[in-house]
């Protein structure tokens, strides 16, 4: 399915993003709850969760699409560490794994300070291999996306792990539903979405920016740019600085200063996206039901 003039231009440096004769196209339709995309060049393939049917899902450029893994545990966020591995983040044991080359599975994290988490949503890897990953309720709300369940931690946070240590710190705990998670180019900036307006209107459609120390600590938090439709879910980064984030009209495309520059219109509500392809200028989407795939003059960072 190809969906016609997508865009729509809030400011003139969006309009060197936008190609000309370049359309929406949906590439499935299957999902329940399309969520995580992430990109394996060396495979040439994109892998994304549908959560409520239990499975992560791939599509190739030659093969179409197919069931990657089943019982996926209604895993959520993914990425790829510096080694290459898929990294996930797991609604169901409440978990953060990587996924070794011989399809073993290793558990990264599942506990702060002898507690579960609370349900993993989304992570990015760091050039020093450092996992950083949120940590709302939104798997243990309900037995759709999960398990029911009553927190055991006393904060829905972000947090940062050592691999090679296994230490596991919480770096910001002040939010409602901390959701998606970008690092700027030079990783002096870490960005996270605030999705609690999910539950509570009152909450700040917001995405927060920190400052990250050399350390691994973060601070001088503060508002970056507000999304107008829904909500911020997943984000992505590209190699200028700019912010892409979800929302319920499609995904909007912030400028380093925060001002909202223009919007790539989808007509289901976005929940993730990356950036993918030969030249990793291609944004693929994640929309409740669908996945889409878009070419912009725009190229994504690399996850390895």
């Amino acid at each position: 399915m190809r969906i016609r003039e997508p865009y729509e231009i809030r400011d003139e440096r969006f309009r060197s993003i936008c190609l000309a004769n370049v359309d929406l196209h949906r590439l499935d339709d299957t999902s329940h709850w399309a969520e995580g995309p992430v990109w394996f060049g060396d495979a040439d393939c994109l892998l994304w969760s549908d959560i409520p049917q239990n499975r992560i899902m791939r599509w190739t450029p030659s093969g179409g699409v197919s069931v990657y893994r089943t019982a996926s545990n209604f895993a959520n966020g993914h990425t790829r560490d510096r080694d290459g591995h898929l990294v996930s983040c797991e609604h169901l044991t409440r978990r953060v794994t990587r996924t070794e080359r011989d399809g073993r599975i290793t558990v990264l994290a599942d506990a702060f300070e002898g507690r579960r988490l609370n349900s993993p949503n989304d992570v990015v890897v760091k050039r020093d291999g450092t996992v950083w990953f949120t940590d709302p309720t939104y798997g243990i709300l309900t037995d759709y996306e999960g398990d029911r369940a009553e927190p055991e931690q006393d904060a829905r946070a972000v947090y940062r792990l050592d691999p090679a240590s296994g230490s596991l710190t919480r770096v910001a705990s002040d939010f409602a539903q901390p959701n998606g998670l970008a690092f700027s180019p030079d990783e002096t900036v870490l960005y996270v979405a605030e999705s609690g307006a999910s539950h509570d209107p009152d909450i700040p459609r917001i995405i927060r920016a920190f400052d990250v120390r050399e350390d691994g600590s973060l601070s001088a938090g503060r508002s970056f740019a507000a999304v107008d439709c829904g909500l911020p879910d997943g984000i992505r980064v590209d190699t200028q600085g700019r912010v892409w984030s979800s929302a319920a009209d499609g995904v909007h495309c912030f400028a380093p200063d925060g001002t909202l520059i223009g919007k790539i219109l989808v007509p289901e509500v976005v929940a993730n996206l990356c950036f993918g392809g030969i030249r990793r200028n291609r944004l693929f989407i994640a929309a409740t039901r669908s996945i889409y795939a878009i070419y912009v003059n725009a190229e994504g960072l690399p996850v390895v």
